[in-house]
């Protein structure tokens, strides 16, 4: 069930209440995507870096270890010992990130591991029937996400095609949640709006996928070839036809950047690999914008990451420390970074939740857009 709060232009706040807990949110989810945080993180951790949603890959917990192991394991939230929220992914981004190993059909997507090259089908049930093994909180809708650009006929097509399988989905999920061996029988399922960059798809889609009244929706297809400018553009042009009452959800978005911009156009939850991916290159996001620890100038500060953070890893550690270990191959330096970037990103979510609050967002949002995405 979602909640909204209060309203600064279209900028939400709300809370999400789940089986598995509130969400306050804007939020951002933290990508687990095999069920841990990649860079030596583990589920206890994230407690410390303020984390309210864990997200995990339908498609690699499918291949490893397996969704039926899992679901002996007692599911994600046993196995993983994370205790709040889990959102799956379907597997549809697969369809579009293993586009030369898959092939697409109406009862759904044959694809060839990229472990061993095995052939692999799934279809809206399979998916359903995997997450449902895996027992997250939230389960997405199977979907095909296209490369943008794209031509107009097929991105039609595929928008028909994704509304079809969400019917599937809906009715899949149904019959699990109804069965006395489901580990998690309040399991949600949130759908996804497709339609590449072109609106009249995008509204039409949103239209249609919210007759099923679901438990959320999000905004899929983006961050994918296509310009900032577009993909602002997009939001815009969804957002009105989205359900008020209802959580709104912008899939693998993004640098702070992008998120400021888009709470400003009405999201409500994110999710992105950008803040562990980055710190275990050695860049990591502070307040002042962003900064490259293998640059030689750190050789000799003693300074924190950033002087006005208060993560495990600014109260401890300088950057001429984190700068050796980087240069050294110490995994210790990845540890250090995921951890802060983690932490911030929690923490930048966490002060627009407060400034929506204070109904001051207009106003944080100006003092930080060109700032946090500069390069130091």
């Amino acid at each position: 069930m979602y909640k909204l709060i209060r309203n600064e232009g279209t900028a939400r706040r709300g809370e999400l209440v789940t089986p598995h807990g509130t969400v306050q949110t804007p939020a951002f989810m933290n990508v687990a995507t095999c069920g841990a945080i990649k860079g030596g993180l583990s589920a206890l951790d994230l407690k410390e870096l303020k984390c309210q949603v864990q997200l995990c890959n339908t498609y690699h917990l499918h291949l490893r270890p397996g969704d039926e192991t899992v679901k002996k394991l007692g599911g994600l939230h046993r196995f993983t010992r994370w205790d709040g929220p889990i959102l799956t992914d379907s597997g549809g981004f697969q369809v579009f990130s293993l586009a030369k190993l898959r092939n697409i059909q109406e009862e759904g997507v044959t694809f060839a591991s990229h472990i061993d090259g095995h052939r692999i089908f799934m279809g809206p049930e399979e998916s359903m029937r995997i997450q449902s093994n895996l027992a997250s909180t939230i389960a997405m809708a199977f979907d095909e996400c296209v490369e943008n650009p794209a031509e107009y006929d097929y991105a039609r097509k595929s928008c028909q095609r994704t509304v079809r399988w969400l019917y599937r989905c809906k009715a899949e999920m149904d019959r699990l949640n109804s069965l006395p061996d489901t580990i998690n029988r309040k399991q949600m399922l949130w759908g996804i709006n497709q339609g590449s960059t072109y609106e009249d798809l995008r509204i039409e889609n949103m239209r249609q996928i919210r007759e099923l009244d679901l438990d959320g929706y999000a905004i899929g297809g983006l961050a994918v070839g296509e310009s900032t400018e577009e993909m602002y553009c997009i939001i815009e042009a969804v957002e009105p036809e989205m359900p008020k009452d209802k959580p709104r959800y912008l899939m693998g978005v993004g640098t702070p950047e992008n998120i400021l911009e888009a709470v400003k156009r009405g999201v409500d939850i994110f999710d992105c690999v950008m803040p562990s991916r980055n710190a275990r290159h050695g860049h990591v996001f502070t307040w002042e914008g962003c900064r490259n620890l293998f640059n030689a100038k750190y050789t000799l500060d003693e300074a924190p990451l950033d002087e006005s953070c208060d993560c495990p890893t600014c109260r401890d550690f300088s950057r001429a420390y984190i700068h050796h270990l980087f240069k050294s191959g110490e995994m210790l330096a990845m540890r250090l970074c995921v951890t802060h970037n983690i932490y911030f990103y929690n923490t930048l979510l966490e002060r627009i939740r407060k400034s929506l609050d204070e109904g001051n967002f207009q106003e944080f949002y100006n003092n930080n857009i060109r700032k946090l995405d500069t390069r130091i």
